[in-house]
């Protein structure tokens, strides 16, 4: 080895063999470097993805508090997971680890959504997912699910969080999409986030009523409780966030799980 090393070094710096050599051992070495600096970045990338997570969380769940660090907040947040199919919690899997999106790949831990079914656009459903909860003594204070669904270029990845009533929306927002700046990337806008507390879910039937509106709500119209102005310039992305919702709020999502859990008289 060390002799065909020496014979390329001796050779003519114009050699073909020797420029062939060095590009060779050049792009070894870089790829030996890259792999060890991924391998050993590694751990630090997943604690930054995670720690993202629990910011998003808090965030859209309205637990931020000043001089607080993440991870100290979110000892105040419970995560359990749930049966879709059943609302019933699952014990047997641990939150921590579950991965939601792997699980909606795999044909083993999701279903296929019929079109007609699948008005979020997400193609298949896994069964089981990971909720959030803020507890006052044995009755849950605030729910905080997670939502996804496709708007006008992207999927969307978000959460929305509900009082303790499992009716009214506390705080909604995404951490993930690829919308058009300016347009349908409007979601991040503080303002338009800000529309979405107080505002309710279900109607008197008991269906999921709650929309992004074409234009602006008149306050004072009827069912405006039900109404969030759209997004200016971004009517598909508008529908794609008023699908995702009422998916994830409907029958095939979260209802099973809220009627069961949500604060009596709520």
């Amino acid at each position: 080895m060390k002799a065909m090393f020496e014979k390329y070094l001796a050779m003519p710096n114009d050699s073909r063999g020797k420029t062939l050599f060095v590009a060779v051992a050049l792009c070894l070495g870089c790829s030996i470097l890259v792999s060890a600096a991924a391998v050993a970045l590694r751990p630090m990338q997943e604690s930054n993805k995670v720690l993202d997570k629990r910011k998003n969380i808090l965030q859209i769940g309205g637990l931020i508090e000043e001089g607080k660090s993440i991870n100290e907040l979110f000892e105040a947040v419970e995560a359990r997971v749930v049966d879709l199919n059943t609302g019933e919690y699952v014990d047997d899997i641990d939150p921590a680890i579950y991965d939601a999106r792997s699980a909606a790949k795999d044909p083993a831990q999701s279903e296929a959504l019929e079109p007609a079914q699948d008005i979020a656009s997400i193609k298949r459903r896994e069964q089981y997912a990971t909720v959030y909860l803020v507890r006052d003594g044995d009755n849950i204070e605030r729910f905080i699910l997670p939502v996804r669904g496709y708007g006008l270029w992207s999927t969307l990845h978000g959460f929305m969080a509900l009082d303790g009533d499992g009716q009214t929306v506390s705080g909604f927002g995404f951490y993930e999409h690829a919308e058009t700046p300016g347009l349908g990337g409007e979601v991040d806008n503080p303002n338009w986030r800000a529309l979405w507390p107080g505002k309710q879910v279900y109607g008197d039937d008991g269906s999921v009523t709650l929309e992004v509106m074409k234009g602006s709500v008149d306050p004072n119209g009827a069912g405006s409780e039900y109404q969030v102005d759209g997004l200016a310039g971004a009517t598909l992305t508008s529908r794609g966030v008023t699908n995702l919702v009422q998916y994830w709020l409907g029958d095939s999502g979260f209802a099973k799980y809220l009627d069961k859990n949500r604060t009596q008289g709520g």
